[in-house]
This record gives C-alpha cells, sequence and structure tokens, in this order.
C-alpha cells in the first residue's frame, strides 16, 4: 500500500465516500420515490432547499480554512467521513420525523467539503497540469461506477428500511477515514491569500469558465427535474428510472471521454463543445419529442456536462494558485448550486410538456455558448470582456457616489473580470 502513487489513494478513498454518498441517497430517495406526486413535489422542493443551504456555510468558512491549516485538506477528508458516520447513526433512528432534514442539512455540509478538499488535492496528486484533466475524469469515472453500482441495490434496501441503507454507510465512511490516512499531508497556505492571489482568481478566463461552468450546471438542473415530473406524468416512474440511467451512463461517458478530448483541444474549446453539444441536443429534442428521444437528451446533456465540468476544474486548478484553490472551488460550487437549484424550481413547482422543457435547454444552452465564445475571443485578442448589466449597475452606482463627493474613480483599478496578477504557463 505504501508504494502505491498518490493518485490511486485517493482514488481509493473517493471511491469508498461514493458509496457512503450513495447510501444516503438510497435512504432518502427509496422514500421520496414512494410518494404520490402532490406529497412528491413537496419533498423535492424542501430537498432542493436543504441541498443548498449547505453552500452558505461552505463558502465562507470551509475553503480558507482548508487551504490554511496543516495538513488541511487530508484532515478535512478525515473529519468529514467521521462526522458523516456519526450522522448516518442519528439520521437511521430519526427517518420518519422532521429531524431528518437537519441531519441531512449537516450531512450535505460534509458532503460539499469534502468536494471542495478533494478538487484542492488533485494538483498535488498529479505530475504536471497535462494531468489535471485525466485525474479529474479518473475520479469523476470512479464515482459514477461505484456510485452507479451501488445505488440501485441501496434504493431496494432503502424502499424497505431506511436505516439500514444508512447504517451501510457508515460502514464505507468508516473504511474512507483509515485510507484517508494515506493521502499527501501539507500545509499549503499559512497566511492569508495576498491581493494579487486574490485578483487572480477573478482572471478573464476563470470568470468567464464559472459563467460558462454555471449555465450547464442550470441546464442540467432544470432537464433533470422537468424529466422527472413530466415522464412520470405521461409515461410512469420505471420510465423515469430509464433516464436517470441514461443521466448516470452519461455522465461516465463524459468522463471516459474528456481526457482523450484534452489531448486535442484546450479545455476553453472543451466547454464551449459541451455547450453547444447540450444546446443542438435541447433543440433536436423540441422538434422529435417523445420518451426515446427524452433518454437521449438525459444522455447527451449529462455527457457534455462531465466534460465541461473535467475542463473546469482543470482551468481553476492550472490558473489559480494552490493558495486559493479550496475557497475557489467553494465559491465557484455555491454559485453552480444554486443555479442547479433555481434551474430546477420551475418544473417542481408545475410540469410543462416535453417539447416545452427541450425548448428552454436548448435556447439556454445556445445563449451560453455563444456568451462564452465571444467572451473567450475578445480575452485572446487583448480586449476587455464584455461588461454585464450587474456590473454597468455597479459602474453606474460608483459614478454617482463619486460624482456626488466630488471625487474621480482612482487610476489603476482593474476592471471586473480582469487581473493584474501573474497566471501559471498553460499547456
Amino acid at each position: 500500500m505504501q508504494n502505491q502513487s498518490p493518485f490511486r489513494r485517493l482514488a481509493r478513498t473517493h471511491a469508498l465516500i461514493a458509496i457512503g454518498d450513495a447510501a444516503m441517497y438510497g435512504a432518502v430517495a427509496g422514500e421520496v420515490l414512494s410518494l404520490g406526486p402532490d406529497a412528491q413535489r413537496s419533498a423535492v422542493l424542501r430537498y432542493l432547499i436543504v441541498s443548498f443551504a449547505p453552500f452558505v456555510v461552505v463558502a465562507p468558512l470551509i475553503g480558507p480554512t482548508i487551504d490554511r491549516i496543516p495538513g488541511g485538506r487530508r484532515m478535512v477528508v478525515q473529519i468529514t467521513a467521521v462526522a458523516r458516520a456519526v450522522l448516518y447513526v442519528f439520521m437511521a433512528f430519526h427517518t420518519d420525523d422532521i429531524l431528518l432534514y437537519p441531519l441531512v442539512f449537516v450531512a450535505l455540509v460534509m458532503q460539499k467539503t469534502y468536494a471542495v478538499s478533494k478538487s484542492a488535492l488533485v494538483p498535488s496528486v498529479v505530475r504536471s497540469d497535462d494531468e489535471l484533466v485525466e485525474a479529474n475524469s479518473k475520479l469523476g469515472l470512479i464515482s459514477g461506477l461505484v456510485g452507479a453500482l451501488a445505488i440501485g441495490p441501496l434504493l431496494g434496501i432503502g424502499h424497505f428500511s431506511a436505516a439500514a441503507a444508512l447504517l451501510i454507510g457508515v460502514a464505507f465512511f468508516g473504511a474512507a477515514t483509515i485510507a484517508a490516512r494515506q493521502l499527501p499531508k501539507e500545509a499549503i497556505a499559512p497566511k492569508p491569500a495576498e491581493a494579487a492571489e486574490r485578483l487572480e482568481l477573478r482572471s478573464a478566463g476563470i470568470v468567464l469558465a464559472s459563467a460558462a461552468m454555471m449555465s450547464i450546471r442550470g441546464v442540467i438542473g432544470f432537464l433533470t427535474f422537468h424529466l422527472l415530473f413530466w415522464i412520470r406524468e405521461d409515461y410512469g416512474l420505471a420510465q423515469f428510472g430509464l433516464a436517470a440511467a441514461a443521466s448516470t451512463l452519461g455522465s461516465m461517458a463524459g468522463n471516459l471521454v474528456a481526457p482523450r478530448l484534452r489531448r486535442a483541444l484546450r479545455e476553453e474549446v472543451m466547454l464551449t463543445i459541451a455547450l453547444s453539444v447540450i444546446a443542438g441536443a435541447g433543440i433536436a429534442a423540441a422538434m422529435t419529442g417523445g420518451l426515446l428521444t427524452a433518454i437521449l437528451v438525459a444522455f447527451v446533456a449529462n455527457f457534455s456536462a462531465a466534460i465541461g465540468r473535467l475542463a473546469f476544474d482543470s482551468i481553476v486548478q492550472r490558473d489559480a494558485p494552490d493558495a486559493n484553490q479550496g475557497r475557489a472551488f467553494a465559491r465557484y460550487e455555491t454559485r453552480f448550486q444554486l443555479a442547479w437549484v433555481m434551474a430546477g424550481l420551475p418544473p417542481v413547482f408545475f410540469t410543462m410538456p416535453g417539447q416545452v422543457g427541450f425548448v428552454v435547454v436548448g435556447v439556454v444552452a445556445a445563449f451560453a455558448a455563444a456568451s462564452y465564445l465571444i467572451g473567450s475571443r475578445a480575452v485572446q485578442a487583448g480586449k476587455p470582456m464584455p461588461i454585464s448589466l450587474t456590473q454597468r449597475a455597479r459602474r453606474g452606482l460608483a459614478a454617482n457616489v463619486a460624482k456626488r463627493r466630488g471625487n474621480t474613480p482612482a487610476k489603476g483599478v482593474a476592471r471586473p473580470g480582469t487581473s493584474t496578477g501573474t497566471r501559471r504557463k498553460q499547456p
């Protein structure tokens, strides 16, 4: 075991934690899917709220802590595994009462904290920036594969006994805690980030990529719940299971293909292609419709989303300083999860026709692809990024305040979305 590479140690820990995650989803989903349509909408709405709330905690607190404490990332992986094991024990005794949701909330805080730590650990277990996409791909493929193999049995167990599914998760988190002892131990950033490092996190390339990824996550959130309620209403729950399986297979296929794409394409091109493929799939589905089309769209959209996510992670890992990665991933994950939740609300509140939902997917993805392409070309040409409505409002407000005070904006202040800091050399 001591001769294993650092990446293999991380992969083993990640696989065990993925099965532990599946145990909670099997316990909760087993009960939710057995509810009637109206009760199911209420349960899904509660889950959406609970799933976003943990990021409010993760973003301002956990990210900087992970970066600064000695051995922080390894230690956090161990702490989150132990904490979730304890939480699952308490959840096993409260599967039928309101206390379950606060416990799920805390468990999700631990889950998102682990996700931030894992993403920030990847650069320390590879030999060069060129291996980042492949490493992220393998981790995504591992979690998708073990999750797919585990979720079926755990859903069945959770349908009959949610407590039993949760106790299985306790065992896997215990094993993950032991495996995490082999992860790299290092003090990443003993001191708070300086101004130049913070500016680098707001470099044009990262800002553009985060906007593109937020659009992808929003589209996936909308599509997931649109398919859940539309397919269940028009075809049945078993048919939605086919779409869910296609989504999982699409994510796994995307994780498998992404490293091969990276050998020929840069991460920015991969993001553009991911958005364009989702747009094409949505528009084509709107023209055809039907259950088979929905299953194909679920596969293609999640396939492209996996490629886009791996490209985004690698952009941050490549261009942001090591000292900032915990904070960076926490910050961006908050925005992505908010996009997923907000986009998922409309189909939870009301069921729209299948083809109407596909039009929404196609139009949103097409707009995002065009915006990202225009912004990337502007940055490559040395031009400032297009100013968003929010930035214009902020500038207008600042100008009015300065005018009333008789002041002028200070010279040398970086525009939003630009950076005066240095960046790593891109491969």
